[in-house]
């Protein structure tokens, strides 16, 4: 058996490659794609500025989520992208939520899947 720790997301043990990425929800990975080919097509003397600047808002906000739910990207990103309902199913999908240290209240992740929803309204 070789030294390697086995994946568990339920401990945050994702692997490296996932640790090491930026994760995004599929309504802000739409957003930067429609945008950056909408200023293809217009063909604008700095293409990459609009861009930043949408990329830049998205990380902002993502970021204030973070930190008001002490939630890791890999979280945020799991609980944006499959929208749970309820804070059972965030649960069963996201167990790290009810880890020692940090276990979230039920009312706790219902604010935040709320503030999810607020999120993927303007998709």
């Amino acid at each position: 058996m070789s030294g390697e720790e086995e994946e568990n997301d339920a401990e945050l043990k994702i692997g490296d490659e996932f640790l090491k990425a930026k994760c995004l929800m599929n309504c802000e990975v739409s957003l930067i794609l429609e945008h950056k080919y909408e200023q293809l097509q217009q063909v604008s003397e700095d293409p990459m500025n609009q861009v930043s600047q949408v990329f830049e808002k998205s990380l902002q906000y993502v970021k204030r989520i973070l930190s008001r739910h002490q939630l890791t990207e890999f979280e945020l990103c799991v609980l944006g992208n499959l929208c749970p309902e309820t804070a059972e199913e965030a649960v069963a999908m996201v167990p790290s939520l009810k880890t020692k240290g940090r276990a979230h209240s039920d009312e706790a992740i219902e604010k935040m899947l709320n503030d999810l929803s607020l999120v993927k309204r303007f998709e």
